[in-house]
Formats: structure tokens, C-alpha cells, sequence
């Protein structure tokens, strides 16, 4: 068995200039104090929940306000102002860059991991070992077996990381519902034999397993076959790292902030090796981390 050992971490050092107070006189907030609101895609929720609160023991004078939302609207908060920081799946466009550029503000942003989507299906489901052909025909509704795909939103990150990467342009299949939040989707599948859920791996994830391999035991979490690969994996780190799980995307954070503040401090912390070695925690593959893999014989 193969066994991921996390080394040293890679610090992410951000500069930034000016502090004191701002034009109306109000106190800034600093790298290790104050308060700040940042939009999070909602896929990211428990991974987020646990990072806000080791952050903010470690600095008791901090206060991050975290909205969990569809990615959409987390990059509309960015371009209103409405959040100075941001955690989604992908970093900018060229044409958002230059709008920034055009605006004379220069954001910042960092890959802090590699992000499995998991497919889970309900326990009575026989079908849990499968394909890529076998999905894309799931996703674009070709498939013979009557599925219904669910996921936590029809605006989600999850659903256009299906339209973009797995259907290539063709639209999802009439029967595809939306759930509210993702607890509804691991929900309706425990209750749904021919239910197929699109979800982020962090929602399924076990963090209380000490081996890091557990996922939760309300569904059955799908072993998929990557082209050109001959075996069925799940997303484990191990196979995310060496990318021979195949629904893999990149979790980033895009830091828009005039002064070194609060959310330069938040993202230092994201990138050091607190911040990363509970990114693996959640059976995400940081980035930050020098990872060494070896080979071991477990008895």
C-alpha cells in the first residue's frame, strides 16, 4: 500500500503596502486582526468551517465572515466589491484579468489544492465501478439505465465542471435535479437506487478516520477508471496527486485587497502548512506541500 507522507511546508508570502487607518479615518484590519468577509464556493464548506476556526484560535483578535454560495456569485462579489477575497475552482480569465488591469487593481491568487469531484450512488445500486465512457453517456443521458443526476445547485461549480469537462457542450439530461446544499444531495441518494450525485470530495469525506481513506457511510462512493488507466480508483490522494483518478479541478483563492489587511494574513495562512495539512485532512491534494511518495508493506 502506498502511503502519502506530507514534508515541509512551502510558505506564500504576500506583499502588499500602506496600513494605519482608511480615508475616513476608520482602523484597518491587519494580517492578524480585524474583521473580513469572503465568498466561498459552497463545495468548500466543511474544509472552510475548519480553517476560519484553527485560524481565528490561533489569532483570537480575527474575525473571518465566510458566505458560502454558487462560484457565479462569488466572482459577482469580487467585481461589486461586496468581497475582497475569494475561494473558488478556477482561477481568472483572460478577460476578467484585463477588466482588473483596465481598472488598475492587481488581484492576487494562489492553487491551494487539487479537488476530486466524487460520483456517489445509493448502497443498493450495483453499479459503483464505472468507466469514463460509461459517464460521459451518464452525464449526456445516453446511457441505457434510467440515472438521475443530482447536484447541489443548477449554478454550481460542480455543474460546470460537468458541462465543461465531461459533456463538451452537450446539455445534461431533462431528468438532472438540483438540489439545495449537498447534504440534500448525499440525501437523496441514500434514499434513491437509481440516483447518481455530482459532490465536491470534502462533503464525503471521513475526518475523523485516522488513515485518511474513509469516506462517509450514508453512500457509496463510485471507483471510476480513468482513460488509458486499467484500474478502478477512488479519490483518494494518493491517485488525485498522481492524477490517475480522473474528475480532478483546482481549488484557488483570488485575493483583491489595496492593503496587506486580513485577508492577506487568512491566505499566508491557507498556503502554510497549518493551512495545507487540513487541506489534506478533507482528501484534498495541497499544493503547497512537498509531498514524497513510498512504497510500504502494511501487515
Amino acid at each position: 500500500m502506498r502511503v502519502l507522507f506530507a514534508a515541509m511546508s512551502s510558505m506564500v508570502v504576500i506583499t502588499a503596502c500602506n496600513s494605519g487607518s482608511t480615508s475616513n479615518g476608520e482602523e484597518k484590519d491587519t494580517p492578524t486582526s480585524g474583521t473580513i468577509r469572503i465568498s466561498v464556493d459552497e463545495t468548500y464548506k466543511p474544509l472552510l468551517d475548519s480553517e476560519i476556526k484553527v485560524f481565528q484560535s490561533l489569532y483570537p483578535k480575527t474575525k473571518i465572515i465566510a458566505e458560502y454560495k454558487p462560484e457565479a456569485d462569488c466572482f459577482k462579489d469580487l467585481f461589486s466589491d461586496s468581497s475582497r477575497m475569494i475561494i473558488v475552482t478556477r482561477e481568472l480569465k483572460e478577460e476578467e484579468k484585463e477588466y482588473f488591469k483596465k481598472e488598475q487593481i492587481r488581484p492576487q491568487s494562489l492553487k491551494l489544492a487539487t479537488d476530486a469531484i466524487a460520483l456517489i450512488v445509493n448502497h443498493a445500486n450495483p453499479d459503483s465501478i464505472l468507466t469514463m465512457d460509461q459517464v460521459r453517456k451518464i452525464m449526456a443521458g445516453e446511457s441505457d439505465k434510467p440515472w438521475q443526476i443530482v447536484f447541489d445547485n443548477q449554478n454550481s461549480s460542480t455543474v460546470r465542471f460537468i458541462r465543461d469537462s465531461i459533456n463538451k457542450g452537450k446539455p445534461l439530461p431533462a431528468t438532472t435535479m438540483a438540489a439545495k446544499t449537498n447534504p440534500e444531495v448525499i440525501d437523496h441518494v441514500s434514499k434513491n437506487k437509481n440516483a447518481i450525485g455530482v459532490i465536491g470530495v470534502n462533503w464525503i469525506s471521513d475526518t475523523n478516520d485516522s488513515t485518511a481513506i474513509d469516506f462517509t457511510k450514508k453512500v457509496t462512493t463510485v471507483k471510476l477508471r480513468a482513460d488509458g488507466y486499467t484500474d478502478f480508483v477512488l479519490p483518494y490522494q494518493f491517485y488525485i496527486g498522481m492524477k490517475s483518478y480522473p474528475l480532478t479541478r483546482g481549488m484557488y483563492y483570488i485575493l483583491k485587497e489595496p492593503y496587506q489587511g486580513l485577508g492577506a494574513g487568512f491566505a499566508t495562512f491557507l498556503g502554510g502548512q497549518e493551512g495545507q495539512l487540513l487541506i489534506g485532512k478533507f482528501k484534498l491534494y495541497p499544493a503547497r506541500l512537498n509531498i514524497v511518495f513510498r512504497e510500504a508493506t502494511l501487515k
